[in-house]
């Protein structure tokens, strides 16, 4: 655990009590501060009380009452679409505002690090799309070549859970948005910025709020290296930025869509092959279309961001290359489950938006396409462009038929649920083709998580494996 610092003999207030409220509050407790929980569930409460926390509705007058901070759950909209009424509350009490992020950042260092030979490291990851993956995959090649490193934040452990990193330990954390927005400390050593796509709008009050909360992880203190996927627009500017001219190499631009040229530092993926330049010359490669926990372009973007990383932090381009090879992939991201008569499926739960489909459906060829949910804002015509791999659709979801009709063009049948979709495709599956679950939608209208949604495709299809 991290035990946090600065609020020793004082009172925080903690809202939201799942894994990262519980954490913060355990955090706090254990750097000698007086924790005061809520959250609006009484089972959650009942949790936090039996673990000898006080609760106290934050909502109620006089609640901030010499409390000195507010620490806030990532699911508790602190300004769009509306400030939480906690929130509101806090602001009128002039206590300010902060996250389990914010915590962590400000309670790392540790006395002793001054006698370390290396000091510890923390790389953070953050974009619309793949960071789960590029995080896991540098904590996977950091640990195949012996680094003492851990993961956590939005996959694995709650920051605040993990061991206080000792001598030359590396810390890698992924971070959503509504985590960077918020915290008060953020400054890793080493931060990613994977790409960029619409998501979460509402959150953020648009498209320029949330590239706000992403750009937020490199400006509060200027990380040593900065790892920016440049296949967009935001992308290309937050290079502009940060970079103090062409041969600066604390920038590092990663692409998928174009060969990087230049006296600088630059990472690219062209053809399957993955090319490191540094002051115009070559000094890597890495054929990444063998690599199966890799598979698609978007894959290879993750595996750019991870080896930039992984340099940086002194590993050899074969030391990278061997932790690839040996990286079995996330669970619910193009993760292949397994294949009978010719016949491979592939789960990619996780592909909740346009643009994480979008990536999925370019990674494979003839395709039966299990699609549907919650649509997002925007809808899903931006999709057509890139369907021409797809054989044919099943539409799962409560709004299953409105869903279709929008995918012109393509063949679609409306199945509803996932074990009808799977049967259906399964039926008409023909030797060399792809059963794929990308739903281009959020899981809530049927599920809890995109995770539920993945276990139950999994679930169907291991009653035909």
């Amino acid at each position: 655990m991290i035990a946090v610092r600065g609020y020793e003999g004082r009172r925080v207030a903690v809202l939201g009590l799942g894994r990262s409220g519980l954490s913060a509050a355990r955090a706090l407790r254990a750097g000698g501060a007086e924790a005061l929980c809520w959250d609006d569930n009484p089972a959650a409460r009942e949790v936090a009380e039996g673990e000898g926390f006080q609760c106290v509705d934050l909502g109620a007058p006089g609640a901030f009452e010499g409390v000195v901070s507010l620490i806030l759950s990532p699911g508790i909209p602190h300004l769009y679409p509306a400030p939480n009424r906690v929130v509101r509350a806090a602001w009128e009490a002039g206590v300010p505002v902060d996250n389990d992020i914010g915590l962590f950042f400000r309670s790392l260092g540790a006395a002793d690090w001054g006698g370390f030979d290396t000091v510890p490291k923390v790389v953070a990851v953050t974009g619309s799309n793949g960071k789960s993956t590029t995080a896991a995959l540098i904590h996977h090649v950091l640990a195949e070549a012996g680094r003492a490193v851990e993961l956590a934040g939005n996959i694995g452990r709650g920051v605040l859970d993990i061991d206080p990193p000792g001598d030359g330990g590396v810390v890698v954390l992924e971070l959503s948005s509504y985590q960077t927005d918020l915290a008060r400390a953020l400054t890793p050593d080493v931060a990613v910025f994977t790409n960029l796509s619409p998501d979460h709008l509402d959150r953020h009050g648009g498209m320029g709020g949330y590239f706000a909360a992403k750009r937020r992880l490199f400006a509060e203190g200027g990380p040593d290296r900065c790892i920016i996927g440049v296949d967009e627009d935001e992308g290309r500017y937050l290079v502009n930025q940060l970079s103090e001219g062409p041969g600066d190499d604390r920038v590092i631009p990663v692409s998928v869509e174009r060969k990087l040229t230049g006296p600088g530092w630059h990472v690219f993926a062209k053809n399957g092959f993955l090319a490191e330049y540094r002051k115009g010359r070559q000094a890597g490669s890495i054929d990444l279309r063998k690599i199966a926990g890799l598979p698609g372009a978007h894959n290879h973007q993750n595996a750019c961001c991870a080896y930039a990383v992984c340099r940086t932090l002194g590993l050899a381009p074969r030391e990278i290359e061997k932790g690839f090879q040996s990286f079995g992939g996330l669970p619910h991201r193009s993760q292949i489950v397994g294949e009978k008569d010719g016949v491979r499926f592939v789960n990619d739960s996780k592909a909740t938006n346009v643009d994480s489909a979008a990536k999925a459906l370019k990674a494979f060829g003839n395709i039966r396409w299990i699609c549907g949910g919650l649509e997002k804002e925007g809808g899903i015509a931006a999709l057509l462009e890139v369907t021409g791999s797809v054989v044919k659709a099943y539409v799962i979801g409560r709004e299953a038929a409105g869903f279709a009709v929008q995918l012109q063009g393509v063949e679609a049948e409306v199945c509803g649920d996932m074990a009808r979709a799977v049967r259906r495709a399964v039926e008409e599956a023909q030797p060399g083709e792809v059963i794929l679950l990308a739903p281009a939608a959020a899981s809530f209208d049927q599920y809890d998580s995109f995770e539920k949604r993945g276990d139950d495709f999994m679930a169907e299809v291991a009653k035909y494996l």
